[in-house]
C-alpha cells in the first residue's frame, strides 16, 4: 500500500547555508585566483611561457689563425672528438642502456660508475671525473635532448669507430669540437701565447659580448690575448622553438650566422726564429760546459731581438726559457702551470720586454750621442783613458772631505794594465768601450772635460732614443725600466744624487735598468740615422673571406735629426732633488749619428794589437772576424747584484756576476737588420753574446739569399 504523504527534509537548514557559503567561497577563490592569473598577470605568465617555448642556442665562432710573413701557421685550430650521449635518444629498455654503456666504457676507458654529481663534486664536462651512468642521469634531468660529454679529446680512431658502430649504439655519438693548435709549440710560445677558459672576474664582460664561460677560451699571453678582439671573433645566435622537454622543434627566425675571428700574420720569419733559438741554445751549452769545468754555472736565461731598422719590423724574438703551448691546448694542466710559476727563472715570462737589467756599456751609445750633440766633447778631442781614474765623490756643489773612489776601465779589472787605453778620440773609445773616456764624458773631469753630459741631460737622450718608455710593441707585459735622477734617488733611496752616481750612469751601470727590446730600438736609431721606426710584429690582418683589413705600412715615430725631442735642462740644481727643464727642445745633429756609427764598425774591424802593445782592438773584432757583410755594433757587460747573486753570496765589490750584451747591425751602409743579444749572468759581452749576434745577422742573410735563389 503507497503513501502519499511527502518525505521529510531532516537537513537543518543553517547546515545547508554553510555548504552553499562553502562552495561559494571556494568558487570565489578561483574566480579570484583566474582573474589575477588571466588579467592581472596574464602579459608575466604569456611572457614566461613563451620563453619556455624558446630557445636561444649560441652558435660558436672560428677562432682566426696566425701567419709568419711567409705564410707559415703559427696558431690554428684543429678538431677534436669528443663522445656524447643524448637520453632522450636511448632505448626504452634497462638493460638495453646498460649494454651500450658498457661497449662505451670499453671503448673509451670511462667508468660505467664513477662518484655522485653533487654541489661537493659538480659535473665539469671534459673536466670532472664521473661514471657513464652518472653523467647521463645529470643530462636527463637537466635536458634529455641535449648531448653529455662522457669523453673530450679522443683520438681519431677511436672517433670513426664509435660512428661505425652508431646503429648497435643509440644515443651515442661524437661530437666535433675546435681546439687550438700551435705547429710551432715552444719555437714561438713567448710571442703567441695561449688560449684559457673565461676567467669568473671577467665573465660578465665577456657574456655581454656573446661568449659563453663554460666554453669558449680567450687569450691569456701573447698574440692570443693582445689582439684577443680581432682573433675571437662574435659568436652566432639560433633561436628555436622547443616542448616541455627541450627537443627543438623549428627555428622562429633565421639564424644569425657566427662571424669568424681574423687572420693574423706576423712580421716575424720562422726559419730565422729556428735558426736563432739553435744558435742561443748551443752557445749557452758550450760557455755551460766550459765553466762547468770549475763547478761554475753560465745562464740558461737569454734574448735574440732582430728588427729592420728602415721598417721597424720584427724579425725574430727568441725568450729563453720557454715552454709549450700545445699543452694548453685542450685544457691548463694544474701540475705543468705549477711547476712554470715555480720556475724562477720564469719561463711564461717574455724576456725581450719584460725584463729590465742594467745595460752595461751598450748604453755608452747614448752617453755617446748625448755628449758629442751636447759639445761637452768633440769628435777629434783627445782624452786621457789610464787604467782609473780617483773620484773626490760630491754630493752637492762645495762638498768636500769625502773619500776618494777609484774608477777602473774594464782593460785594467786585474791590475794588469794600470796605463789603461793612454789617450782616445771619440770613435776609438766606442770601438773599444772605455770605462774611463765615458766616466769623464758623462760626469766631467777636471779642466780635462770640465762640465760633461750630466745626469739629467743623460736622461733626456736615453728617453729621446726610446729608454724607459714603452715602444708600442703589439704584445702584453711590456717594461718601462728605469733612468735614474737626483729626484728618484731622494724619493725611493733617500739620499742626495752624487758625481758617483752619474758616473756609473754614463756606463749603463748604478740604478739603471734596460729591456732588450728599448736597447734594440737604441740601435736601430742610430744604424737608421735617427730615425726611429715604430717596432710591429703585426704584418697585416686578413678577414675570413683574405681581404686585407690592415695592411703593412712603416710608421714613424720621429726624426731625432728634425724633430725636437731632446729638452735642454738645467743641471742638478742642489737642494731641489730635481732636474730642471728650460722648456727648450732640439734635434740631435745628423754628424753625431754619421760619427757614432763610425765607432760601431771600428768595433769590428779595427784588429788587436793595431794601436800597439797589449791594445784589444774593437771589441767586436772576434766575433765578426772575416764576415762577409759589413757590420757594425756595440758590446757590453753588465754587473749586476740580484736575489740570484745574493744567495750566492757574489754581491761583493770587485767580484760582482756581469749579463752579457751585445748590438749589431749589417749592412754598414744600408742596415737591413739589427740584433741585440742578451744573455743573463753571461759574463762577456763580446766573448758570450757578441757570437750570438753575429751569427744570427749571418744566418739573416744566408736565408734571404735562399729566398732570391731559383
Amino acid at each position: 500500500m503507497s503513501s502519499n504523504t511527502p518525505s521529510k527534509n531532516t537537513i537543518e537548514s543553517w547546515r545547508v547555508l554553510t555548504y552553499e557559503i562553502a562552495i561559494g567561497v571556494v568558487f570565489l577563490i578561483f574566480v579570484v585566483r583566474l582573474f589575477d592569473f588571466q588579467i592581472l598577470q596574464g602579459a608575466e605568465f604569456l611572457t614566461e611561457a613563451e620563453i619556455n617555448r624558446t630557445e636561444t642556442i649560441n652558435l660558436p665562432t672560428s677562432r682566426g689563425n696566425i701567419y709568419d710573413r711567409n705564410g707559415v701557421i703559427l696558431a690554428r685550430n684543429a678538431p677534436a672528438y669528443n663522445v656524447v650521449i643524448t637520453p632522450a635518444q636511448l632505448p626504452d629498455d634497462t638493460g638495453e642502456i646498460q649494454e651500450i654503456f658498457r661497449a662505451v666504457a670499453e671503448l673509451v676507458d670511462v667508468p660505467v660508475n664513477l662518484g655522485e654529481i653533487n654541489d661537493e663534486t659538480p659535473f665539469s664536462p671534459c673536466i670532472s671525473e664521473h661514471g657513464i651512468n652518472q653523467i647521463v642521469t645529470y643530462g636527463e634531468t637537466t635536458n634529455p635532448f641535449r648531448a653529455v660529454e662522457i669523453k673530450c679529446d679522443i683520438d681519431e680512431t677511436t672517433a670513426m669507430i664509435i660512428q661505425e658502430k652508431s646503429v648497435d649504439l643509440p644515443g651515442v655519438g661524437i661530437e666535433v669540437q675546435s681546439v687550438r693548435e700551435y705547429p710551432t709549440g715552444s719555437l714561438t710560445a713567448a710571442l703567441i701565447g695561449f688560449l684559457g677558459p673565461i676567467p669568473a672576474d671577467s665573465s660578465a664582460a665577456f657574456e655581454a659580448l656573446g661568449f659563453i664561460t663554460d666554453r669558449d677560451k680567450i687569450g691569456y699571453a701573447g698574440i692570443e690575448v693582445q689582439f684577443q678582439d680581432l682573433l675571437g671573433g662574435r659568436n652566432g645566435l639560433r633561436e628555436v622553438e622547443v616542448d616541455v622537454a627541450g627537443q627543438i622543434l623549428r627555428d622562429i627566425s633565421p639564424p644569425i650566422p657566427a662571424i669568424p675571428g681574423q687572420n693574423i700574420y706576423l712580421t716575424i720569419d720562422t726559419r730565422l726564429q729556428d735558426a736563432a733559438t739553435e744558435i742561443v741554445n748551443k752557445e749557452l751549452d758550450f760557455w755551460n760546459e766550459f765553466y762547468g769545468r770549475e763547478n761554475k754555472y753560465l745562464s740558461s736565461n737569454a734574448v735574440v731581438i732582430a728588427i729592420n731598422p728602415q721598417t721597424g719590423e720584427i724579425l725574430t724574438m727568441v725568450s729563453v726559457p720557454t715552454y709549450e703551448n700545445n699543452r694548453f691546448a685542450r685544457v691548463i694542466p694544474l701540475y705543468y702551470y705549477e711547476q712554470l710559476i715555480a720556475d724562477l727563472r720564469l719561463p711564461l715570462f717574455n724576456h725581450a720586454i719584460s725584463a729590465a737589467h742594467p745595460p752595461g756599456s751598450i748604453f755608452k751609445l747614448i752617453t755617446a750621442t748625448g755628449a758629442l750633440n751636447e759639445g761637452a766633447i768633440t769628435a777629434d778631442q783627445i782624452i786621457l783613458t789610464p787604467g782609473e781614474i780617483v773620484l773626490e765623490e760630491k754630493f752637492f756643489a762645495g762638498d768636500f772631505n769625502r773619500t776618494p773612489i777609484n774608477f777602473v776601465d774594464w782593460v785594467n779589472r786585474n791590475g794588469e794594465q794600470p796605463e789603461g787605453f793612454g789617450s782616445l778620440d771619440f770613435v776609438s773609445a766606442i770601438a773599444r768601450s772605455s770605462n774611463v773616456y765615458f766616466y769623464k764624458v758623462g760626469g766631467g773631469y777636471q779642466d780635462e772635460v770640465p762640465d760633461g753630459l750630466g745626469i739629467c741631460d743623460l736622461k733626456a737622450y736615453a728617453n729621446a732614443l726610446g729608454v724607459e718608455r714603452l715602444t708600442g710593441i703589439e704584445l702584453p707585459g711590456e717594461t718601462v725600466g728605469l733612468i735614474p735622477d737626483p729626484r728618484w734617488k731622494r724619493t725611493v733611496q733617500g739620499e742626495n744624487w752624487s758625481t758617483g752616481d752619474t758616473y756609473l750612469a754614463s756606463v749603463g751601470q748604478g740604478f739603471l735598468s734596460v729591456t732588450p727590446m728599448q736597447m734594440l730600438m737604441v740601435a736601430a736609431t742610430i744604424a737608421n740615422d735617427g730615425r726611429m721606426m715604430q717596432p710591429t710584429i703585426v704584418r697585416e690582418i686578413v678577414d675570413g673571406e683574405g681581404n686585407v683589413t690592415q695592411p703593412f705600412a712603416p710608421d714613424l715615430v720621429w726624426d731625432t735629426t728634425i724633430d725636437p725631442v731632446v729638452e735642454d735642462f738645467v743641471q742638478y740644481v742642489s737642494g731641489t732633488g730635481a732636474c730642471q727643464g728650460t722648456g727648450i727642445w732640439k734635434t740631435i745633429a745628423p754628424y753625431v749619428f754619421e760619427t757614432v756609427q763610425q765607432g760601431m764598425r771600428l768595433a769590428v774591424t779595427e784588429n788587436p794589437g793595431s794601436r800597439g802593445g797589449t791594445d784589444p782592438g774593437g771589441t767586436l773584432w772576434r766575433s765578426f772576424q772575416n764576415f762577409p757583410i759589413a757590420a757594425a755594433g756595440k758590446t757590453g757587460t753588465a754587473e749586476y747584484c740580484d736575489a740570484f747573486a745574493r744567495t750566492q753570496n757574489r754581491c761583493v765589490r770587485g767580484q760582482w756576476p756581469s749579463h752579457a750584451w751585445t748590438l749589431a747591425y749589417a749592412p754598414f751602409d744600408n742596415p737591413e737588420i739589427a740584433v741585440v743579444a742578451f744573455v743573463y749572468n753571461g759574463t762577456e759581452g763580446a766573448t758570450v753574446a757578441g757570437p750570438i749576434a753575429a751569427q744570427v745577422i749571418k744566418a739573416y742573410f744566408e736565408l734571404k739569399a735562399l729566398n732570391t735563389t731559383p
